[in-house]
């Protein structure tokens, strides 16, 4: 599934990281808000709107782009 995932991804050598959260819509959720407790994180809108999971069915997913 690599594979096939980085096909499917355009990513270049010099685009920025990106952190992939997936999950419950709770957990999601949870997660975000541990990462702005810890100062991981400084603003929530670095994190991308949570959006349906294509991989997994009643799962969501947000991108955080650092």
């Amino acid at each position: 599934m690599t594979t096939e995932l980085n096909e499917l991804l355009n990513i270049h050598d010099d685009e920025k990281v990106q952190i992939w959260i997936i999950g419950t819509r709770d957990r999601v959720n949870h997660q975000i808000n541990e990462f702005c407790a810890r100062k991981f994180v400084t603003d929530r809108n670095k994190f991308s709107p949570l959006i349906p999971s294509p991989f997994d069915q009643g799962k969501y997913m947000t991108v955080l782009i650092r």
